[in-house]
């Protein structure tokens, strides 16, 4: 699928300086020193909260735990993987209006709000940025790892729509984090479970805020036995595959 509104070459061409730029700082590092950098807390006190309707976006890269990692050349090799590999995709979420919650060393969760002066719905901005990551994958990260004789990485990203609260929670003086509660968020997780590597997996209250061509075109239904039901709502919440991609970008 082609729309230059999200992809267009130039966004194509930083994308490419970018990923060998990254590709560079990860060739030139040398081993990992121990120890550890504690972030710094961020605007949110502790147990305090906000509400908002957003898409929430998992992604989860497939068979990591049958990636060699026993050996501290296999765990520095994994660990230049992963780098490449999550720079870009946190990049693309930020250029897209998202915001990184967590990083789970083989996976990430983001959600993305509603701003001022949107002309698109939240969840196709959502869904522009995951089609922008699996672009990503499939032309730079993945060459550059076939190349260098390495299993190339496959994943799949899930998202849905809906309220959810983004709190602080933990103590104060110790570990603390940021967290998306609400059902929105537990299915969006639950999906992984249902989704194949290299898919995007949606909810229906995703779905609905693409564009009726993108969702007639382009969405398959996965699942309606999913086992989770929204309240007030007496048939089970339907999966749906997106299975469009971007095409090279022409302008």
């Amino acid at each position: 699928m082609a729309n230059t509104e999200y992809f267009t070459k130039a966004y194509r061409d930083a994308q490419i300086t970018r990923t060998l730029a990254t590709l560079e700082k990860i060739r030139g590092r040398s081993s990992v020193p121990a120890g550890r950098v504690i972030p710094d807390a961020d605007d949110l006190p502790i147990h305090a909260g906000r509400r908002l309707d957003a898409t929430v976006l998992f992604l989860d890269i497939s068979k990591f735990s049958q990636r060699p990692a026993w050996t501290e050349g296999e765990q520095d090799t994994l660990l230049r993987i992963l780098s490449l590999f999550f720079t870009e995709m946190i990049r693309i979420i930020e250029d897209f209006g998202g915001v990184v919650e967590k990083n789970t060393g083989d996976g990430l969760m983001a959600y993305f709000v509603a701003e001022p002066g949107d002309t698109i719905s939240v969840q196709q901005r959502a869904l522009a940025a995951a089609l922008t990551m699996f672009y990503a994958a499939d032309n730079y990260i993945n060459p550059i790892l076939r190349s260098s004789q390495l299993e190339p990485l496959q994943f799949r990203i899930c998202m849905d729509h809906g309220p959810i609260t983004v709190a602080k929670v933990g103590s104060a003086r110790g570990f603390n984090g940021i967290v998306a509660i609400g059902t929105t968020a537990n299915i969006a997780s639950k999906m992984l479970a249902a989704a194949d590597p290299n898919t995007i997996l949606m909810g229906t209250k995703a779905l609905v805020g693409l564009p009726t061509s993108w969702q007639t075109t382009w969405a398959r239904p996965k699942t309606s036995e999913t086992g989770w039901f929204y309240r007030g709502d007496s048939s089970p919440y339907t999966f749906w595959t997106y299975v469009g991609r971007w095409l090279e970008p022409t302008t």
